[in-house]
C-alpha cells in the first residue's frame, strides 16, 4: 500500500450529500477483484453521457461537461471535497479502490460511512473528518479560485489552505501509523513473518501429521 505523508494538489468539490457507493463505484463494474481497472469507470453514471458496461473503452465514450471531475480546472485532482455521509450504501471495498486510482489521496467530509470510512485507511486513501463551517469554507474557496490547492499532512494532522491557515482533524492513532508507513492488513502481518515462519516450523515437528494432511 502507498504510504500517506503530504498531499499537496489541486482539490474537486463534489457538492453533493449522502453520496453512495453505488454512485462512487456503480454495480456492473464488481465483477474484479484486482484493485486496478475501476478509476476510469468513477461516478461513472455522472461523468458519462451513455450507459456504462464493463470492458467499455471508456476513452470514446460522451463526457457529462457539466459533471465537476469533467472541467478542465479540475483535471489531476488529488483532493477530493465531499458533504456528509459520503460513501454511504453498500459495502464495496472498490469505492476507495476507484477513487485511488483515479487520483484521489484524500477525500475531506463533514461525515463518512463507517465502512467506506474504514475501507479508505486499508487502501491509501485518507478520509478527512472537518466540520461542516470548515467544509463550507473550502468548497466557498475552491469554486471561487481556479488551481485551487490544498495541502493535507497526516503527520501534522492538518488541512492547509492556500493562505496558510490550517484546519486540524484527527485520526485513530493506529491508523495513522499505518497509513504513514504503507501498512494494508497484509503488511502488517508480514512484520511478524520471521515469528510465523518458526512457529511453523515447530508445528511440523510437533504435529506431523496435519501438514502432511494438507499436501
Amino acid at each position: 500500500m502507498q504510504k500517506f505523508t503530504v498531499v499537496k494538489g489541486i482539490a474537486a468539490p463534489l457538492d453533493r450529500a449522502n453520496v453512495d457507493t453505488d454512485q462512487i463505484i456503480p454495480k456492473q463494474f464488481l465483477k474484479s477483484i484486482k484493485r486496478i481497472g475501476f478509476g476510469v469507470n468513477l461516478f461513472d453514471e455522472w461523468r458519462y453521457l451513455d450507459e456504462g458496461y464493463n470492458g467499455q473503452d471508456c476513452s470514446k465514450r460522451p463526457l457529462n461537461m457539466d459533471f465537476v471531475l469533467n472541467k478542465p480546472r479540475y483535471q489531476g485532482a488529488q483532493v477530493l471535497l465531499a458533504r456528509q455521509n459520503f460513501g454511504c450504501g453498500s459495502s464495496r471495498e472498490h469505492a476507495p479502490w476507484a477513487l485511488d486510482e483515479y487520483g484521489f489521496r484524500a477525500v475531506i467530509a463533514s461525515s463518512f460511512a463507517d465502512i467506506f470510512f474504514n475501507n479508505c485507511f486499508k487502501n491509501g486513501v485518507l478520509p478527512v473528518i472537518l466540520t461542516e463551517d470548515e467544509v463550507d469554507v473550502l468548497f466557498k474557496e475552491c469554486e471561487a479560485t481556479e488551481g485551487y490547492q490544498l495541502t493535507v499532512d497526516l503527520e501534522k494532522q492538518q488541512v492547509i489552505r492556500p493562505n496558510g491557515e490550517a484546519f486540524s482533524f484527527s485520526v485513530d492513532s493506529f491508523r495513522r501509523h499505518c497509513l504513514l508507513n504503507g501498512l494494508d492488513d497484509i503488511g502488517l502481518t508480514l512484520q511478524d513473518a520471521d515469528f510465523i515462519h518458526a512457529f511453523e516450523k515447530q508445528a511440523k515437528v510437533a504435529r506431523p501429521w496435519v501438514f502432511q494432511a494438507l499436501r
